[in-house]
């Protein structure tokens, strides 16, 4: 069973508030670093998933109402 893309949009947003909050909380406690930049970039693609998986929801929405 697949889950919607819905519910992974959300799933895939929630990532990315928690590698940014990560982020954060390691630039406050040791600067900018490598993990810093690490942290940035896994959440950074899982925002973007995120809304594309909210693009991809909207639009199966769309083609079920025609």
């Amino acid at each position: 069973m697949r889950p919607s893309p819905l519910f992974a949009g959300f799933f895939y947003t929630l990532l990315g508030i928690l590698f940014t909050y990560f982020a954060i909380y390691n630039v406050n406690e040791s600067g900018w670093g490598f993990f810093t930049y690490f942290l940035i970039f896994f959440a950074t693609i899982d925002f973007r998933s995120g809304l594309r998986m909210f693009n991809i929801h909207f639009k199966l929405k769309k083609m079920q109402k025609k």
